[in-house]
């Protein structure tokens, strides 16, 4: 066979694009990058052949023998092919180097592949576009656009680091072939909390766009105020301030209302000094917040709070009388005022205990005064008057004396004793003032002005009545007791005695005495009287 008919031959057998035996060839297509190079590459390796040709869209590139190499015009210095496995690789790609490459190995036999190369153009200019500057959430639709230069381009759209997906409904894609379109129907603000980012790529290659932020408006959302629950009442001059706060995008701008009156006080704070300078406050009232937002036009009010303000329970004075009280005769009249203080309510206690109204114990209707008549022993002691509001109390309390007594008078000591012992008896009586005491020895006065009555050794004649007066210097009543004592001789007392016992000996004493003295006067009686002359 001539050169020319090998040639021809194998001209027709890369035309036709044949395949004998096994693929040589990868699954295609080759994607390439414009200007940079690329290797098709087969499936053989130290194949046998006589020839290898490669083909483009059936005109000859290259052509390989064991022994010699020849090479298209149009692709000499930009082709070249490896002897061992016949890669063919292409240097500085161009757009027109696109299509199908055709490869044929003939040795004992002929095995021919086609693969498919597509030149690609780099990705660039990857930009986003929207039909809106600025949108209001639930309100605005927002399209964006991706649009990028390039090959075989597929768009990605992220929301900071998420994949944004359509659904269909309320957000939907429409792509291009180099652009692809978003759009958000009734946008919420975290459809765009962004950034907003899209990529363009191919299989060799993928950029990103800018990062995009597009400001979505919102709220005004929950308006509050610090603190939601305030005291029913607040103490005037507290350090009390209410703050109203709201999620909004731009801040809202917030307006305060007593009631439905709007307050003179812009700004997120109402203190409690504003609504004193507004002399609001002292009667109950609700105060709410409204926030308003200035691109929304929304404008939403907080939930009220309520409290009243009260003064503080100042200058407390009770006053009572001055002069002298006595049980039984004596009136008490007892005020109590305050010098300053709101919604006020008295109380009045004794001697620690409540003070309740009764026969003797009448009170004002407005319970600043309580008369007490007549007045009792009982009513002595400290009478307390507490005045208070929810907010502060104050106390004063008035010493009030009253003089009675004594009542009773006893007295208290041994009925018998030996003789030479001691004696001690004491007297006791309840007084206001403190009684002044005196003792009777059988009837007649002795010296001690004391409570108590001693006898350092007891005599025989120690036996008698004792009498104890106590006397009230203030009442000027006097009362009495009488004590009994008896003196025997020595050893007479026997310990095992009672002290009813020994009442009975002293008794029996006191009654032979008697008796002996009523017949010695008997007898002086019956004794004739004689005559001097």
């Amino acid at each position: 066979m001539d050169m020319f008919a090998y040639k021809s031959l194998l001209f027709l057998l890369s035309f036709i694009g044949c395949r004998a035996g096994k693929p040589i060839l990868p699954e295609g297509p080759v994607d390439a990058v414009l200007g940079k190079n690329v290797t098709l590459k087969t499936l053989v390796d130290n194949p046998t052949y006589n020839v290898i040709i490669w083909n483009f869209e059936g005109n000859n590139i290259i052509t390989l023998y064991p022994e010699s190499l020849t090479v298209s015009d149009l692709y000499k210095g930009r082709v070249s092919i490896n002897r061992t496995n016949g890669y063919l690789t292409l240097s500085s790609v161009k757009s027109e180097d696109s299509g199908d490459y055709t490869i044929t190995i003939l040795s004992t036999t002929t095995e021919t592949d086609q693969i498919k190369l597509r030149v690609l153009e780099p990705v660039t200019t990857v930009a986003i576009k929207s039909n809106v500057p600025k949108a209001v959430e639930h309100n605005s639709t927002v399209v964006l656009t991706c649009s990028a230069k390039g090959s075989f381009v597929k768009f990605t759209w992220l929301n900071g680091t998420a994949k944004i997906v359509a659904d269909g409904i309320r957000i939907t894609r429409k792509d291009e072939e180099l652009s692809t379109m978003l759009t958000i129907r009734g946008v919420l603000r975290s459809d765009l909390i962004g950034p907003i980012v899209c990529t363009a790529g191919n299989k060799l290659e993928v950029e990103k766009s800018a990062p995009f932020n597009l400001p979505v408006y919102f709220g005004p959302d929950k308006v509050t105020i610090t603190p939601p629950m305030v005291p029913k009442y607040v103490l005037t001059g507290s350090n009390l301030n209410l703050s109203c706060a709201a999620v909004s995008s731009p801040p809202a701008a917030f307006t305060w209302y007593h009631g439905k009156k709007m307050i003179e006080n812009p700004g997120p704070v109402l203190t409690l000094a504003k609504i004193e300078k507004l002399g609001l406050g002292k009667k109950a009232g609700e105060y709410t917040c409204a926030a308003q937002n200035s691109e929304t036009g929304r404008f939403v009010a907080s939930p009220a709070v309520s409290f009243t303000m009260l003064e503080p329970v100042v200058g407390v004075k009770i006053t009572g009388p001055s002069g002298t009280l006595t049980a039984g005769n004596s009136t008490a009249n007892i005020s109590c005022q305050a010098k300053s203080g709101s919604d006020k309510t008295l109380t009045w206690t004794k001697n620690g205990k409540p003070l309740t109204a009764s026969s003797r114990v009448v009170f004002s209707s407005d319970m600043t005064s309580v008369m007490i008549k007549p007045l009792q022993k009982e009513d002595n002691g400290e009478i307390m008057c507490m005045v208070s509001n929810p907010v502060s109390k104050e106390v004063a309390s008035h010493k009030m004396v009253v003089n009675y007594g004594p009542e009773p008078v006893t007295v208290t000591g041994v009925n018998a004793v030996e003789v030479n012992e001691p004696v001690t008896l004491t007297c006791s009586a309840a007084s206001v003032p403190a009684a002044n005491f005196t003792w009777k020895f059988n009837g007649t006065m002795t010296a001690v002005k004391t409570a108590q009555y001693a006898i350092e050794k007891a005599v025989y004649k120690s036996t008698g009545t004792y009498t104890c007066e106590a006397t009230n210097a203030v009442t000027g009543k006097t009362m009495k007791a009488n004590h009994i004592l008896s003196v025997t001789e020595e050893g007479a007392l026997d310990d095992g005695l009672s002290d009813g016992a020994i009442a009975g000996i002293v008794i029996a004493v006191l009654i032979a005495l008697g008796a002996a003295i009523g017949v010695i006067m008997y007898c002086r009686q019956k004794v004739p009287v004689e005559s001097p002359y």
